[in-house]
């Protein structure tokens, strides 16, 4: 049975759910089906995201803490780059046509809640580039920094372990905080017309609400998206529409809508 709770902090009163930890696997398939239901429009956007991965990868060969800190940010600005995936799934939730034309402008449903996420995802994803940077230069010593190619090669040899471990230890507390802000924030301003504070506490709710199932939501995430990754980029075009669609579902199930 779905417990619901309610918010009485000065923020607009919004409930969320709890689910069951499987509840994740639910959303994928639902997103499935969106994503055949809508594939030119959802594939459009996988290639975007595919020619961006390609375009990230040439641009930060000789610049290994660009190329990591824009990988990892690839997470970080993902849930506002979804946003047009959002809108495909609540049209044809609503029985209505889904254009592409039409997901590419749902900004507008929001547009000062939604500007200011996506300047706060950002701010996060510019200081982190920085922080990056600062941890590459403390373990090379400010010498030249190697090529990505040289640097793959001498990654996990002991020398590198303290930066390796230092490196996966600020991403990973960066990467939780930013999925606890935004799980469901976008799709809840571009659904409910909400602030931006009420978003980003309501998906702070949810995830500390649904700790299992947001852990198992998490980790697919990082599963598909590091699919589409390892297979150069090319499994993007499927896993990232796939993701936007999914997520649109969970924010239907974890946010009371009524």
């Amino acid at each position: 049975m779905e417990h619901i709770s309610g918010h009485t902090c000065g923020f607009e009163a919004v409930r969320v759910r709890s689910v069951e930890r499987g509840r994740p696997l639910r959303w994928l398939a639902a997103g499935w089906q969106d994503l055949q239901a809508a594939s030119l429009s959802s594939l459009a956007y996988g290639i975007l995201f595919a020619l961006g991965g390609y375009a990230i990868f040439m641009f930060a060969w000789y610049r290994p803490y660009l190329f990591t800190a824009m990988v990892s940010g690839f997470f970080l600005v993902g849930p506002f780059l979804a946003i047009g995936l959002y809108q495909i799934s609540r049209r044809l939730e609503r029985g209505e046509g889904a254009s592409l034309a039409d997901s590419i402008l749902a900004w507008r449903e929001n547009p000062q809640s939604i500007g200011l996420f996506g300047f706060l995802l950002a701010f996060i994803l510019i200081s982190w580039e920085r922080l990056s940077a600062i941890l590459f230069a403390l373990f090379f010593h400010g010498g030249d920094l190697p090529s990505l190619e040289i640097l793959a090669s001498r990654l996990f040899s002991p020398e590198y372990l303290g930066f390796v471990a230092a490196y996966l230890l600020f991403g990973a507390v960066l990467a939780v905080a930013v999925f606890a802000i935004s799980a469901v924030s976008i799709p809840l301003m571009l659904d409910r017309k909400v602030d931006t504070a009420t978003a980003v506490v309501t998906s702070v709710r949810v995830c500390a609400r649904n700790v299992p199932a947001m852990a198992l939501w998490a980790a697919l995430i990082v599963a598909l998206v590091g699919i589409g990754l390892l297979t150069l980029f090319i499994g993007l075009i499927v896993t990232m529409p796939l993701v936007g669609h999914a997520t649109w579902h969970a924010y239907k199930d974890l946010v009371d809508t009524d």
